[in-house]
């Protein structure tokens, strides 16, 4: 069974307007230590209310895993780089989860540079 990681981890969804900037972002996040992984997805298509009327546009969809602890300096960093006025920084729990991804997860954005799962021949985000 999964492991249960109570307000361990993060999933936060970011959207982007282009896919330069998703990408900008993603290697920001993880560059710093902030996410273990961000996975872009996109585009995809987002219709949504702003202002009097209902827009229709395509974005880049940010799937970041982190530390819980981690949440506000994310969202900062993120409200730092984007180029919208009201960015989308939308956080989920996540309880459960494959213990050595959890592991690595925690190790990876824990401010230090030891891995204490076995290496894989691929990274633990490239094998899905």
């Amino acid at each position: 069974m999964p492991a249960r990681t109570p307000h361990k981890m993060r999933v936060i969804f970011v959207t982007a307007g282009s896919e330069e900037q998703a990408v900008k972002i993603a290697r920001t996040l993880v560059g710093e230590r902030l996410a273990a992984c961000v996975n872009i997805v996109g585009p995809v298509r987002s219709i949504y209310r702003w202002g009097d009327g209902v827009k229709d546009d395509p974005e880049y969809l940010l799937i970041i895993k982190t530390r819980a602890l981690l949440y506000m300096k994310v969202e900062t960093r993120v409200r730092e780089m984007h180029t919208y006025e009201v960015p989308e920084v939308l956080a989920l729990n996540a309880d459960r989860g494959s213990p050595p991804y959890i592991q690595w997860m925690l190790d990876t954005t824990g401010g230090h540079h030891s891995f204490s799962a076995k290496p894989a021949k691929r990274a633990p985000g490239r094998s899905r």
